[in-house]
């Protein structure tokens, strides 16, 4: 989700959790193609016939294409929410996460505090 669209839908906070379990939720998929890339070379070591041995190699490149994905999504979106979590704080009041987006840029997104209505940017 977009940081400006979720900050109008459910605010700050709840975007960064969402950003954070989507994240993990890679993580997750990640541990599967690593579980599924084990057993898939187990299994090619006990099979001799060349079609075994092809599906097994096929499953292998499916599972490792799929962690090496999975796992550069996961750096990702943690890294992405980490800098935008590192500019939630007014740096008039100091409050952490109480805004509301102003305006939308390309690259960054205006936002106003709601506790003291200081305007600030942060940058995507």
């Amino acid at each position: 989700m977009k940081l400006a669209e979720g900050i109008r839908k459910v605010g700050f906070r709840k975007w960064y959790e969402r950003e954070l379990l989507a994240g993990h939720a890679h993580l997750a998929l990640l541990l599967m193609c690593v579980l599924g890339l084990m057993t898939a070379l187990e299994a090619s070591s006990r099979y001799t016939s060349a079609a075994d041995r092809l599906t097994d190699l096929v499953a292998v490149l499916v599972c490792a294409a799929a962690g090496v994905w999975t796992l550069r999504r996961y750096l990702f979106l943690l890294a992405r929410a980490e800098a935008i979590a590192h500019q939630a704080d007014c740096p008039h009041c100091g409050a952490y996460g109480r805004l509301t987006c102003q305006a939308e840029h390309e690259e960054a997104v205006d936002v106003r505090c709601r506790q003291c209505g200081h305007d600030w940017t942060i940058h995507l």
